[in-house]
């Protein structure tokens, strides 16, 4: 991913909303370090100075904004983005409600006319051979079909722009079997026969799909399943939040792995992370952010 990104022609400038905390400004001093982004940080300019004195990082490497609360820092930080004064927006200690309520304000966010707001996240895993792109562990609670269909559209667009130019898209379910207990299969059949007609474009999808048949090849040989995804999934798309968001946790906390995703379906890529992400994953959501923008 980084790669990629240090390949960019020119820098993005990043508007972060309450950014006093240490790895957010460890990830961000990296990347501005590494030369493909300049950071505005905006929240208490005494916070943000104390935090780059203990890090040992130079405070000048920024444009620091004084905000006296995060809701006001949100709201500074979209503007910045609508203004075109920022390419990308990122949420600092700031409240997951508070920041996207700024993102999606009608008159002065950022939302695309008629757009689902969704999240998309890259994962990079010790135990799976390439990038594990996942949706949506963030945002939509219960995905109706539309918001599915939008879902798949968001992760296919963003792994193009990692070279895969047609992903496996896996439909994510308890089996691979079509359940009434479970209404989201009744959507994935219907989205499976959108993708043959070319309704869903550019990706091999199947579904519903567990996570054994969808990744790993050996699982695919004992249970006897056939399915173009073959065990070699490039997108794993959940029935909902509960589901994807308890997954993509476990994977950080229990597998070593490091997530980088965006919010999709707004003008400028937009990073939201748990506070308590890993500086490391920080830094790849900038990175990733700079690819998208």
């Amino acid at each position: 991913m980084e790669n990629e990104v240090l390949n960019l022609k020119r820098k993005h400038r990043i508007a972060v909303a309450w950014a006093q905390d240490d790895n957010t400004i460890g990830a961000i001093d990296n990347a501005v370090n590494k030369g493909f982004i300049e950071a505005i940080l905006i929240g208490r300019t005494s916070e943000i100075i104390k935090t780059c004195n203990k890090k040992g990082i130079n405070n000048k490497n920024f444009t620091i904004v004084e905000s006296s609360n995060e809701v006001k820092a949100s709201s500074e930080a979209v503007r910045l983005a609508k203004t075109g004064e920022a390419d990308i927006v990122m949420k600092g200690l700031v409240g997951t409600d508070k920041f996207l309520k700024a993102v999606m304000d009608k008159e002065n966010g950022i939302m695309l006319p008629n757009a689902v707001l969704s999240y998309v996240g890259a994962m990079e895993l010790p135990a799976y051979h390439k990038l594990l792109f996942i949706t949506d562990p963030a945002v939509i609670p219960f995905p109706d079909l539309d918001q599915k269909v939008a879902m798949a559209g968001y992760a296919i667009e963003m792994a193009k722009k990692f070279g895969i130019k047609k992903p496996k898209i896996a439909l994510i379910g308890s089996s691979e079997k079509m359940s009434r207990h479970f209404p989201s299969s009744v959507d994935y059949s219907i989205m499976c026969k959108m993708a043959d007609r070319g309704q869903i474009r550019d990706c091999t999808m199947d579904g519903p799909l567990d996570l054994f048949l969808a990744c790993d090849k050996k699982s695919m040989q004992i249970k006897g399943v056939e399915t173009p995804v073959d065990g070699d999934a490039d997108i794993l798309l959940f029935p909902s939040l509960e589901s994807s968001n308890p997954f993509y946790k476990a994977i950080m906390l229990f597998a070593n792995g490091e997530l980088a995703g965006l919010i999709r379906g707004t003008t400028k890529p937009v990073i939201v992370m748990s506070r308590s992400e890993s500086e490391k994953s920080k830094y790849f959501c900038i990175a990733l952010s700079c690819l998208m923008a």
